[in-house]
């Protein structure tokens, strides 16, 4: 039983991390070629709303899927998708929100499960 549950932690982690590095990876893209435009949602400017997003979308589930500093790493995940879901995406209908929420849920699911033993933190 602790087995398979270890492994549901791992399929969660790699999962949820891997499909969000499609949102992340071409935002890190653009940065490291100096693109900074981009949204300002919470008012703090195109640019540091970009590094966020960069880090909440590509540094943080590149960790969580190795299980480094894993429920650490889901908090900027958990922040961005927030911001995605009820800022961005707050006024609009549900189906644009549910994307965000989905992952929204998953980075929760992996803030309070943690890492699991398949890991590099092994916990």
């Amino acid at each position: 039983m602790a087995s398979r549950n270890q492994l549901g932690l791992l399929i969660l982690r790699v999962g949820v991390s891997g499909l969000m590095l499609f949102h992340g990876i071409p935002k890190l893209m653009e940065v490291l070629q100096g693109n900074f435009d981009f949204g300002d949602p919470i008012g703090i400017g195109e640019v540091a709303s970009k590094i966020l997003a960069v880090i909440g979308e590509a540094i943080c589930p590149i960790l969580i899927i190795i299980g480094l500093k894993t429920r650490l790493a889901a908090i900027p995940a958990i922040i961005t998708m927030a911001v995605a879901a009820f800022v961005v995406h707050g006024a609009d209908p549900f189906q644009k929100k549910e994307l965000a929420l989905i992952y929204l849920i998953g980075f929760v699911a992996i803030a309070l499960l943690g890492p699991g033993k398949f890991s590099v933190d092994k916990r």
